[in-house]
This record gives C-alpha cells, sequence and structure tokens, in this order.
C-alpha cells in the first residue's frame, strides 16, 4: 500500500464546506478522486498518529461523520491514510498539524 502524502491545495476549505454539513458530519462520499482524497484527509485527522485501532474503534469513530463506515474505511486503506494488520488500523498519511 502507497502512503498518502497530502498536498493542501487553495480550495480544499470549499470542497469541506460543500462535503460537510454543519453538525460536522460528511453529506455524501465525493465521487471525484481528488475531492474524495480532501475528505479522506480531514476524516484522517480523527486518528492520532501512533496509536492502533481495531476495528471495532475505527467504525465508532468513522459512524460519527457517516453511516456507511465500512466504504470510508476501506477508502481510508486504499488510498494511504490509514494501514492495517490482523484487525487493526493506524494512521499512516495525511497532513499533520503542527
Amino acid at each position: 500500500m502507497t502512503r498518502a502524502t497530502w498536498q493542501p491545495r487553495p480550495d480544499d476549505a470549499e470542497t469541506l464546506r460543500r462535503f460537510f454539513g454543519q453538525d460536522g458530519r460528511l453529506l455524501t462520499i465525493p465521487s471525484k478522486h481528488v475531492k474524495k482524497l480532501v475528505v479522506l484527509n480531514q476524516l484522517a485527522q480523527s486518528f492520532e498518529l501512533g496509536k492502533v485501532y481495531s476495528e471495532s474503534e475505527v467504525n465508532e469513530i468513522l459512524r460519527g461523520f457517516h453511516d456507511d463506515v465500512a466504504a470510508l474505511r476501506r477508502y481510508l486503506y486504499e488510498e494511504g491514510f490509514m494501514m492495517r494488520e490482523g484487525g487493526f488500523y493506524w494512521r499512516d498519511g495525511g497532513s499533520v498539524d503542527i
């Protein structure tokens, strides 16, 4: 799996406003790849770097954003924002606040 290297773009904030409601929940999962990466980067921020999560913990966090936790978990893994092994997940990509 390739690690996600995130390069923020000027229109990311607008993309986030379009796809997240005022309550912080994801209104819909973007179909366009670039927009999906913006959303996945935002979701990845919900996971602490260096912490290992069980699948149920990942699901619980993602459920706060959208009901289709399986799709979000799969996209985070496929795009390299998270890694997994033996039912455990950890954040491996995305932007980092400094």
